[in-house]
């Protein structure tokens, strides 16, 4: 094993009851993995809530949105033979899939970078619209000159894609809509040009044929999305042997563009893990660990709502010091730090 994150003594940082359902008749089942980001001398996240109706004894009761972006709950009998409820993130019902809990994103601040608190000032980024209607998810946040932009999951009946939302000050937002199509999700955008294009790394899923991989695209104005190429692909009887998928934007180093990224085996365990890119081009893995740099080892990281799991979407890098927020069994919000320079030790050349 080589897990070389220092795990926050205060862990978790954020729990489900730390917070008040946003939503009239529900309840806040999992905070999960935040966008993360600097603003007004204050450290942000951007969390991935998700809330569940309340629970009744002979009803599975699932929330959507419906087209005017109002919460509905569909409900179903419990002892339906043709009901399927053994993944607790999804249900099956009659060919059809649904989300057990309906997310949105929600921010916080903090100035210590450990105790964070909600200010009202700030709205819940909420789904809109018929590719929206069970939910967003996972947010990633770059940080440019002209704003953050927002890139997110977004989930419906119909499939899953890559959303864009941009904002100067997190209280108005312009919607750019879908970037990736389906099936697509884990878009971290890189925070500067490299050769006056923007890329952007994203996570194409094909069940048939290849793979749940990491890809690399680029762009002229982050909105349209070509030249794409599959850089990393995942590692038979490897940790990372089923999926994996970017974490935050990658990290320029004078070595490379450093990425964190998440993998997942046979079972759903999520460790993370590092590799690194040209700088002039992406496209070229330099090195990748063999190991991950971390793994669900804690007591919240093994047990909750869907244990095994360590997971990020954001991280703030202080010179050689590396602070990331995660999601740890799709239900806590934590925080590690890591030493840059150990990353990049460990990292096996290509």
């Amino acid at each position: 094993m080589m897990d070389i994150a220092t795990r926050f003594d205060t862990n978790p940082l954020l729990r489900p009851s730390d917070l008040r359902p946003w939503y009239e008749g529900m309840e806040i089942a999992c905070l999960l993995n935040p966008g993360v980001f600097r603003m007004n001398g204050r450290i942000w996240l951007l969390l991935r809530v998700a809330e569940r109706p309340l629970l009744h004894p002979d009803k599975v009761r699932i929330p959507v949105y419906d087209p005017d972006g109002q919460v509905k709950v569909l409900e179903f009998d419990s002892s339906d033979p043709d009901l399927d409820t053994s993944d607790p993130r999804v249900i099956k019902y009659r060919g059809r899939q649904y989300l057990t809990t309906l997310s949105y994103l929600r921010l916080v601040s903090s100035e210590d970078g450990i105790h964070f608190n909600e200010d009202p000032l700030y709205p819940p980024v909420v789904g809109q619209g018929e590719l929206e209607a069970f939910g967003i998810e996972d947010c990633r946040v770059a940080c440019f000159d002209d704003g953050y932009y927002l890139t997110y999951t977004m989930v419906s009946p119909f499939a899953v894609g890559v959303g864009l939302r941009v904002t100067c000050d997190f209280r108005r937002f312009e919607t750019k809509g879908m970037i990736f199509p389906p099936h697509n999700k884990d878009c971290a955008l890189f925070e500067e040009r490299i050769g006056g294009r923007y890329y952007a790394l994203h996570r194409p899923s094909s069940p048939e044929l290849g793979g749940n991989y990491i890809w690399l695209a680029e762009s002229p104005d982050r909105l349209h999305w070509g030249n794409h190429k599959c850089i990393a692909v995942n590692r038979p009887g490897n940790w990372d042997s089923v999926r994996i998928g970017a974490g935050a934007s990658p990290i320029k180093t004078p070595e490379g563009w450093l990425v964190i990224y998440h993998g997942a085996d046979e079972s759903n365990r999520y460790c993370l893990g590092a590799m690194l890119l040209d700088l002039e081009d992406p496209s070229l893995v330099l090195a990748r660990v063999v190991e991950p740099i971390m793994e669900p080892i804690a007591c919240y990281e093994k047990q909750g709502f869907f244990g095994n799991v360590v997971f990020t979407n954001g991280h703030i890098v202080d010179g050689d010091r590396l602070i990331i927020y995660y999601g740890a069994s799709d239900e806590v919000i934590c925080g590690a730090s890591f030493s840059i320079s150990e990353i990049m030790a460990i990292l096996n050349r290509q």
